[in-house]
């Protein structure tokens, strides 16, 4: 037996052994060590939010976001814009909150879905609304089953279609137990005799009544001593008045990145070796589209729309000679005449889309289009084959008519063949969107045209010119890496100092600046009265066309406020309620036997004044504005007796109820039910807004977003 053979296998165990055990002691000793801190300091790093305490990684919620992209995409829309972008983000975090949240109380519950109500849902009499949205006909507008067996046919060897259907089923189980949890909650809510009986009382009393006001304001606030045991009691007994969202302050420079003579120079260099190129060009479209910084329009424009500069030179209809360079708004220019002719100044027209895509190829679109123009030559109705066929829903539910549009409204090949073609003609043009079948239902007066090719660009900074910005920024940044030394140079060389206060972490904008979400980003991970590091520990942030040096000013977490940060807010309440108590004191010592509510005014010189027509539902009371207790204090008051003190939110009151007027009111019957329906109503999104509340959800997504 060989010797290799031998460790094979005698020896197999003890090396795995060993193995094991080097493996355990490289891990242990890590743990323990800097490895340890540094897994944890790269957790917290990676953190993305804790919904119910648990951690939320940034890997776990980025996984769910691609996969969610992953099937928006296969659903056909491949444009993924940042609104898009944002969508999906916030989709999948609210995704995931249910998931924490709704998860734990289904299994709790015992609530599921079986296979069997997968497939009653799925393939059943009454299928799912999902099911129903996908696999509708769109002609028809009628469910079609056929489809969607062909399409569960088909997901057993497309693995695409697998993953897209699989979405949707999960998604069809999700609302079917949710649904279940909704329904569960909703029917354990019930509303008693005695509640509605209680509920009804709440309104049957309609009051009118006179009071008397003394105002906070009318007593001197040096009146008022508030002792530091005042402000801890307050303080514990309210804390939770005191949420607040993280906030953060910044004030900043700018280095702007302005071209330099040299960039201007090279950019005219450039513009005058083009035009030589552009007026010999045999297809001066294909050079505009492959040198110029925008491509051709290709649209025409009568004169009135030409550029003031360019009018006299198109008038002249050369289309050899080319007019320029010229430069406007920081941009070289240069225009060339490349066709004139006598065009309609508007058309009207309609339109039938067969657009193509994952359900349609080109060549069948074709196809299609062909035999609908066969149709409509043959006598059927336009707009009924519109109405049929078109998947421009906008305009098929009016026959596709687009009505009238002037010149450049619509995409070139759409605009051409509808401003190239008669009256009454049926033409098609093909576009990003698919094929369109036109008819021209009527054509403006025509009108003298130009189509003006163009030839542009930007004057921009060279790379000299953007290191030079750079390195002004980064000596600047490197000289004041304290705020003090911030502060005194700005003075010095008197730059100009952006501050911007209360931003927020999902906040996407600061003054002067474009796009400065890293900036913000950044800002959050710094600490008050430092220099701001973005990512790879450098203080210059590149900016659109700016380069920023920034420090944080001010650092307010997510969280309850500390009691020194809103100790003014403290001694307001404070003084209000002792405020109150004095007014409260001083109306109980004029309440006296005999007395009238307009003996107490004059005593205390206050002014008596009415209120009608108040109920325990009423939000706002004339003369006072809104007072809650002193609307529920005049709901219960017995008349012709005073009542108070009431302490309000704007002073002190006393009431006496002139007149009571009963009403019979609603059925308890039929209040108990309603009453019910609302609950049950209420139940179904409020348990979940609770659970929620109660999960302590902390987002930290702007981290990374």
């Amino acid at each position: 037996m060989s010797a290799l053979q031998f460790l094979r296998e005698k020896a197999g165990v003890l090396v795995a052994g060993l193995i094991g055990f080097s493996l355990f002691l490289f891990v242990v000793s890590d743990f323990f060590g800097k490895g340890r801190g540094q897994r944890l300091k790269q957790k917290k790093y990676y953190e993305i939010g804790q919904i119910g305490g648990e951690y939320i990684s940034y890997q776990d919620y980025e996984l769910k976001l691609q996969n969610l992209l992953e099937i928006y995409k296969l659903s056909g829309r491949t444009n993924i814009d940042e609104a898009t972008n944002e969508s999906l983000r916030e989709q999948t975090w609210q995704q995931m909150l249910r998931e924490k949240i709704l998860d734990p109380q289904y299994k709790k519950l015992g609530l599921g879905v079986s296979t069997e109500e997968v497939d009653e849902l799925v393939l059943g009499n009454n299928p799912h609304q999902i099911v129903q949205q996908l696999f509708t006909d769109q002609k028809t507008g009628t469910f079609n089953k056929s489809f969607l067996v062909n399409f569960l046919k088909q997901t057993e060897v497309d693995e695409t279609a697998k993953k897209y259907w699989l979405f949707f089923e999960n998604e069809i189980i999700n609302d079917r137990t949710n649904t279940k949890y909704n329904n569960l909650v909703s029917k354990g809510l019930f509303v008693t005799s005695k509640q509605a009986e209680f509920e009804k009382n709440l309104t049957a009393n309609t009051v009118d009544f006179s009071y008397i006001l003394k105002n906070y304001a009318s007593v001197p606030d040096s009146s008022i001593r508030i002792h530091e045991s005042d402000l801890e009691a307050y303080y514990a007994k309210h804390k939770e008045n005191y949420k607040r969202t993280a906030l953060r302050d910044i004030e900043y420079v700018t280095f702007d990145v302005i071209p330099s003579d040299d960039d201007i120079k090279q950019t005219e260099q450039w513009i005058n070796r083009t035009k030589d190129d552009f007026s010999t060009a045999t297809d001066p479209v294909e050079l505009i589209n492959l040198s110029s910084d925008s491509r051709y329009t290709g649209s025409f424009v009568p004169i009135s729309s030409v550029p003031d500069n360019l009018k006299e030179w198109a008038k002249k209809e050369d289309l050899k000679s080319v007019f320029g360079p010229y430069i406007e708004n920081g941009v070289y220019k240069l225009a060339k005449l490349l066709a004139v002719g006598d065009r309609p100044d508007s058309v009207h027209v309609r339109h039938i889309l067969l657009s193509t895509g994952n359900t349609r190829s080109l060549d069948v679109a074709k196809h299609q289009a062909d035999s609908l123009i066969k149709l409509i030559k043959s006598g059927t109705s336009f707009e009924t084959l519109a109405m049929a066929n078109s998947d421009d829903q906008g305009s098929a539910k009016i026959g596709g008519d687009l009505g009238w549009f002037t010149e450049g409204k619509m995409v070139l090949p759409f605009n051409n063949a509808c401003f190239t073609g008669k009256k009454g003609e049926i033409k098609t043009a093909e576009t990003t969107f698919g094929i369109h079948i036109i008819e021209i239902l009527a054509q403006s007066k025509e009108v003298r045209k130009y189509n003006i090719g163009y030839i542009d660009r930007k004057i921009t900074p060279g790379s000299l010119t953007n290191q030079k910005a750079y390195s002004e920024a980064s000596q600047f940044a490197g000289t004041n890496d304290t705020y003090e030394k911030f502060i005194k140079t700005i003075a010095e060389k008197k730059l100009n100092k952006r501050v911007s206060n209360s931003i927020g972490p999902q906040q996407k904008t600061l003054p002067g600046l474009d796009n400065p979400r890293s900036l913000i980003m950044a800002l959050f991970q710094a600490e008050k009265g430092r220099i701001i590091l973005d990512n790879s520990q450098q203080a210059v942030f590149q900016v659109g066309e700016k380069y920023v040096v920034a420090y944080c000013t001010k650092v307010q977490e997510d969280g309850i406020a500390p009691q020194k940060d809103v100790e003014n807010d403290i001694k307001f309440a404070i003084m209000k309620d002792k405020k109150a108590e004095l007014i409260a004191s001083e109306f109980k010592k004029n309440i006296g036997s005999g007395k009238t509510i307009e003996d107490i005014g004059r005593s205390m010189g206050l002014t008596v004044q009415e209120a009608t027509k108040i109920n325990f539902r009423s939000y706002t009371v004339a003369g006072a504005g809104t007072e809650p207790a002193l609307i529920a204090a005049a709901s219960a008051a017995k008349q012709g007796v005073i009542e108070g003190p009431v302490k309000g939110d704007n002073g002190v009151f006393l009431l006496v109820a002139n007149n009571i007027t009963t009403t019979p009111g609603e059925d308890v019957k039929l209040l108990q039910n309603r009453l019910k329906t609302t609950f049950q109503m209420r139940g179904t999104y409020e348990a979940y807004d609770a659970l929620r509340r109660s999960a302590n959800i902390i987002d930290k997504r702007y981290k990374f977003y």
